[in-house]
């Protein structure tokens, strides 16, 4: 395979939560659901993103209680990837903007999500060595930040 597109990869069941919903509330959909982030939203639009690490650095860190609001603590704007791109170009903007997930968009409507361990999972993958060697590639880039 020359080339594997961010939409080949991207995990398109995203779970989305309004704004005002609590981060106790997000915590235990996490937890519940066993998922990594969620898609923070306000009239159903999407405006960031709540993950594991901004539960250590913008929640615990920060000493915020568990009734604040997911606005109050996602990160934005968010960061997005067109679906016919690359998982190489994938890699960049996330090496770039020192992030781990990134929000897939099909004609400006978000339509999934790629994260690092997708792009992991790829390297492992078959045997094909220019496979490999991309891969390679993208875990020592990100590993420089």
């Amino acid at each position: 395979m020359a080339h594997t597109f961010v939409k080949d990869v991207m995990i398109s069941d995203l779970t989305t939560l309004d704004g005002s919903t609590s981060v106790r509330d997000a915590a235990k959909l996490m937890d519940k659901n066993n998922i990594g982030c969620i898609i923070v939203t306000k009239n159903q639009l999407p405006i960031g993103i709540v993950t594991e690490r901004d539960f250590v650095k913008r929640i615990a860190a920060k000493g915020k209680p568990l009734y604040a609001s997911l606005e109050e603590v996602m990160s934005s704007p968010l960061i997005e990837v067109n679906s016919d791109e690359t998982v190489w170009e994938a890699a960049q903007i996330m090496k770039t903007n020192n992030i781990h997930k990134l929000l897939v968009k099909k004609d400006n409507k978000i339509i999934g999500i790629v994260t690092a361990t997708d792009l992991v999972k790829i390297c492992s993958v078959g045997s094909d060595s220019e496979m490999r060697r991309i891969c390679d590639q993208i875990i020592t880039r990100m590993q420089k930040k």
